[in-house]
């Protein structure tokens, strides 16, 4: 390869510039990976830090797990400790990172153990991977620690191997933002030593880990596992560094192998080879086509699918490269991907031909440098049927035929406007036709057409005319070269129109994708990013398209169908079995290749999800190269967006449980303390009044009978607010409107709770004027019930509360204030939140008051607001539609004070 082709793209070159530069710049993360706990991840980060400290750097320990070692508990000494957020769940202390507190700090290093860990409920973050983002987008290099079970992409492969499946894990996207990975390995006869010794759960008996997770063969798998993993990430790096440097020669530092195909016969075998390679050097192979290099013939696509097929079918990856030049295509791949052997066949043409169009296999060899390239024989054995790839509608004898006339016609123009053309002229028509030949039909007659033009010129217009005699031999360059440059440019423009024609292909496919892209970012259920693939493969194919899911049974049903073919009983079979077996069935595949229909099913990597199924117009048709390329991706795409719909509707039914649960506890915990406590005042009066304590006076017996009255009230409206809770979050509430005074609401609510405001001043401000207010007399008065009851909590004994009626613009407004602490600013709209409770050491009650009188208000139109009180004290706010024709009850204003 020449040096222009090894010359960097000027795109890519400064797209690597820009990452280079970014990476310089960004806060550093660095991550200790092992493959089980007890390997000494954390042991290995300490000792780093140790190091640094001493090398003047800012170190500070965010969250270590020692897990009662003492080795690793002594590093720790000389470190900054971040204290820890003292956080109760259910009864327990959890202590957790505080990345508040290390923003604050913004040490030079923070240490941050179990990447992989979940917060408890109340920080900023549900995972610390999650904080680890934050800390180094604040500037601020993070070492953290990872086991490999713990990553996203292998969860389902870890459960398959040791049967644990590991709930806390993380994207594989944070792991490849990593910009330093080191590998923390430990034998696996190591590690269960350390475990039996007791150096890995120290407060634990290890026997049952032995059991179950910490097995000889399970460490020995994700060994490997991690082992894999880490080369890939190495492997990623140095195809990064060779890109950023623009290094060409090839590092065999492992190795990759790549088999060039094509519709050859003896591809078959190159792929057999190949796969033979890879597996004894347990190496990644790929097999590689280039298109647009020259045109094909009949049979020549069929080929090259089934060549295509059989590299996928034994494990390589298929890649389809473009080019003029198979041998620069290839070696530029190569070259690319570090590729350190290529397979290629064996020429099985004649030497002239290499002579005239060059031997790919000496490019190859020529500009491999240090690849090395392995020539296979073929066998004409692999050869398939031949089968045309589509009816073109005109035969091969009309083409030639159309070259023949082509000629005549230049001959013809020619002849008329012989006394005014000169001989060199003649010739650029005759040239004209050749070109014309090529773009009609093609090389085989372009060269007829060329060989037709040296005849005709010599016979009709070279003297002496009428004869193949040439009197002057200076004409037979002319000939040469009118033959040779008709030949020449009919290959040029069979070459441009096959790469014409390979750019439209690829266009449309493009298209295809980004219009499914951009259908599917709209789509936000499984039914519509099914319609949206069936109507964009529907588009980019001549046939129709189905689309069937997968239910929670495993039973296929047909989601959406464009075009007019439905699918047969035996269509309907072959797509149950690609769903079950996860492979394409079908039209143009190995498994059931009979059948009207090519299936090709939505894969994940866990799960299939359902399958779609193209159906040809034209019956029998088998898809191409590159629309069964097409088909996959729109597959892969289709898949992708069916699983983020589904994991979005598992996580709000996941919040939705958790929520629920939260609430349950919520609820529970308030419900069990808030009825004890006036059930046991309840009892022990009642239990004094029945037993006849000695010293019992009339005045003791008639405290002792309001202390059961005022925890009985107590008592009622507990579980009448639970109650109306139920209703509210049952939507079965029902709103009973009646056109009620203001004077008439405010004393009714004050006489219901006249022994709760014994030791209290009410005072009631009603506006002149007031109009009836359209509530549910029973419901309004719970709402004013719990505003003062809520006042009665969170001020202490002797504090006066005010409630006020007054015109509002198109309605009416109702506040009770009163003269207690207040709220802490910015908590306004949480007071309304179930089991909410306020912060005072007078504050009780289960949390459910302030929640009702919201649904209630909102339940009747008005919205209801709570604010801090100017002087001091809170004031909540409701505000009430009244039409404005509605009729007026007080014609005077009224303070009273209670």
């Amino acid at each position: 390869m020449n040096e222009a082709g090894r010359r960097a793209d000027p795109d890519a070159l400064l797209k690597r510039v820009g990452e280079s530069e970014a990476r310089k710049t960004r806060a550093k993360l660095k991550v200790y990976f092992g493959f089980a706990p007890g390997v000494g991840k954390t042991y290995a980060m300490l000792e780093a830090a140790q190091r640094l400290r001493d090398e003047g750097t800012d170190v500070v320990v965010g969250c270590v797990e020692t897990h009662g070692r003492p080795e690793t508990e002594a590093l720790l000494d000389g470190l900054g400790l971040l204290p820890r957020i003292p956080i109760e769940q259910r009864g327990v202390v959890l202590r957790e990172f505080d990345l508040e507190a290390a923003l604050a700090r913004k040490p030079a290093l923070l240490l941050l153990d179990e990447l992989a860990h979940t917060n408890a409920p109340g920080v900023r973050h549900q995972k610390r991977w999650q904080d680890a983002l934050d800390l180094l987008d604040a500037g601020i290099e993070v070492h953290a620690t990872l086991n490999v079970q713990h990553l996203e992409s292998l969860n389902d492969v870890v459960a398959q191997i040791t049967g644990v499946r590991v709930r806390e894990t993380i994207p594989d996207a944070v792991l490849e933002r990593a910009d330093e990975i080191a590998l923390v390995d430990l034998t696996a006869e190591e590690l269960l030593a350390r475990l039996r010794e007791g150096k890995v759960y120290v407060s634990d008996q290890p026997e049952g880990a032995l059991d179950s997770f910490f097995r000889r063969g399970n460490l020995l798998a994700l060994r490997e596992i991690v082992l894999r993993r880490t080369a890939d990430l190495v492997d990623a790096d140095v195809r990064a560094y060779r890109e950023e440097h623009g290094i060409g020669a090839t590092w065999p530092a492992g190795e990759r192998i790549a088999v060039g195909v094509g519709p050859s016969p003896s591809s078959a075998r190159l792929i057999r080879s190949a796969r033979r390679m890879a597996e004894g050097l347990r190496a990644p192979w790929t097999a590689v086509w280039v298109e647009g290099a020259k045109p094909y013939v009949p049979g020549d696509r069929i080929r090259l699918e089934t060549h295509l097929r059989l590299a996928e079918s034994l494990g390589g990856e298929v890649v389809r490269l473009t080019g003029s030049s198979p041998a620069e295509a290839i070696l530029r791949y190569a070259q690319r991907h570090n590729v350190t052997r290529l397979v290629v066949g064996k020429p099985t043409h004649s030497r002239i031909r290499d002579l005239l169009r060059g031997s790919i296999v000496e490019q190859l060899v020529r500009g491999s440098g240090g690849i090395d390239v392995h020539v296979i024989s073929g066998d004409a054995r692999d050869t398939p049927p031949r089968e045309d790839d589509e009816p073109s509608g005109r035969s091969a004898w009309t083409d030639y035929l159309l070259a023949a006339e082509l000629v005549a016609v230049a001959t013809a123009i020619a002849g008329i406007a012989d006394n005014f053309l000169a001989l060199p002229d003649i010739v650029m028509v005759y040239l004209l036709a050749i070109i014309l030949t090529a773009i009609r039909v093609g090389r085989g007659p372009s060269v007829l057409a060329a060989a037709l033009s040296v005849g005709a010129y010599d016979f009709f217009f070279v003297s002496p005319r009428y004869t193949f005699t040439v009197s002057d031999t200076r004409h037979i360059l002319t000939f040469a070269m009118m033959f040779l440059v008709g030949i020449a440019l009919s290959e040029l423009t069979v070459r441009v129109r096959t790469q014409a024609r390979d750019a439209r292909h690829r266009e449309a496919s493009t298209s295809a994708l980004y219009a499914l892209a951009r259908d599917l970012q709209a789509a936000t259920s499984a039914d519509s990013v099914a319609e949206a693939i069936a109507r964009r493969a529907a588009d980019a194919f001549d046939g129709s398209v189905a689309v069937l899911l997968a239910g929670p049974d495993g039973a296929l049903r047909e989601a959406a169908r464009f075009g007019e073919a439905a699918l047969d009983a035996r269509d309907l079979s072959v797509a149950r079995w690609a769903h079950s077996h996860g492979r394409a069935a079908g039209l143009g595949s190995d498994t059931l290749p009979g059948a009207s229909a090519a299936c090709i099913p939505f894969k994940t990597d866990s799960r299939v999800l359902g399958v779609m199924a193209y159906v040809p117009r034209v019956p029998g048709r088998v898809p191409g190269a590159e629309q069964r390329h097409l088909l996959d991706a729109l597959a892969r795409q289709g898949a992708l967006a069916i699983e983020r719909v589904s994991l979005a509707s598992d996580a709000e039914a996941a919040g939705m449980r958790a929520r629920t649960e939260e609430m349950r506890s919520s609820l529970l915990s308030a419900v069990s303390h808030d009825l004890r406590t006036p059930l046991a005042a309840i009892t022990g009066a009642a239990s004094a009044l029945i037993g006849g304590a000695p010293g019992l006076d009339a005045e003791r017996r008639e405290e002792l009978a309001e202390t059961i009255y005022e925890e009985s009230a107590r008592l009622e409206r507990l579980v009448g607010n639970l109650l109306e809770m139920t209703r509210l979050a049952s939507g079965a509430l029902h709103v009973n409107r009646e056109w009620i005074p203001a004077e008439e609401l405010v004393g009714g609510v004050l006489t219901r709770m006249e022994l709760v405001l014994v030791d209290r001043e009410v005072t009631t401000h009603l506006a002149p004027g007031l109009p009836l207010l359209p509530v549910d007399p029973v419901l309004f008065e719970l709402v004013l019930v719990n505003l003062i009851d809520n006042a009665i909590k969170h001020t202490p004994a002797g504090t006066p509360i005010d409630v006020t009626v007054r015109h509002a613009p198109g309605g009416a407004v109702i506040e009770v204030a009163d003269r207690g602490a207040g709220m802490p600013e910015g908590r306004e709209e949480v007071l309304f939140e179930k089991f909410r409770r306020g912060d005072g050491a007078i504050a009780r009650g289960s949390g459910l008051g302030l929640a009702i009188c919201r649904g209630i208000v909102e339940a009747h139109g008005g919205v209801i607001r709570a604010a801090n009180r100017a002087g001091g004290g809170a004031v909540f706010t409701i505000e009430l539609p009244v039409a404005n024709d509605a009729p007026t009850a007080s014609p005077a204003p009224r303070e009273e004070t209670v």
